[in-house]
């Protein structure tokens, strides 16, 4: 089990390091609500939240251990705030979200928030498209990375939509070979089942 990007850690340290907190089950076919936003899943298989905090709207779930499989949730990104925890907010600034934004734009966020966290410039997108996310109109993207000092390439895919002027994503990223396909479609269930606001009361 790997230790994630929260807690003052880089995204480097994430993928090399010994965990530093715990890990909760999230069973399949129960809502799970992200944070305090509103965003609610549900998986379809068995998940674990990592309890190490992200980013102050985000957090991660992983199946085998973050170095193997990885879904990050960012849940309402406000105006100016970033998708990670800063850890160096003067020698290394993380690019900050606008409303304003448009899909290009958002892609561009991500891979600058990488570049910075991970210290890495071996980051590239392979393709952008649309798609329904949250019941709106989002986007999609397809991504390659490989951490600075290690050898694993790593694909990743993330789901985003901008709604009331906040930003809602969901990233899951594994090692291209062998575990990103085998996990893309637990990845993508979670995603079409994303809905946003309370829970509906039971009658």
């Amino acid at each position: 089990m790997m230790k994630g990007i929260a807690a003052g850690v880089l995204l480097a340290a994430a993928w090399a390091g010994p965990a530093v907190a715990g890990y909760k089950l999230m069973p399949r076919g129960v809502p799970e609500t992200v944070r305090t936003s509103g965003l609610r899943v549900t998986p379809s298989i068995d998940w674990n939240r990592v309890g190490a905090k992200v980013g102050r709207n985000a957090e991660a779930w992983t199946l085998d251990g973050q170095s193997l499989n990885e879904i990050t949730f960012y849940a309402g990104i406000g105006e100016g705030e970033t998708l990670f925890k800063e850890v160096g907010k003067k020698t290394r600034p993380l690019p900050r979200f606008s409303a304003r934004m448009l899909p290009p734009d958002i892609v561009q966020l991500f891979e600058g928030s990488y570049r910075v966290a991970a210290q890495t410039s071996l980051f590239s997108v392979d393709q952008v498209e649309p798609t329904e996310f949250l019941g709106r109109q989002g986007f999609r993207f397809r991504y390659n990375f490989t951490v600075q000092d290690e050898e694993v390439r790593r694909t990743g895919e993330a789901t985003a939509a901008v709604v009331d002027g906040k930003l809602y994503m969901i990233a899951f990223e594994a090692p291209t070979l062998h575990y990103f396909d085998r996990d893309e479609g637990a990845y993508r269930a979670l995603v079409a089942s994303a809905q946003l606001g309370a829970p509906a009361k039971p009658q």
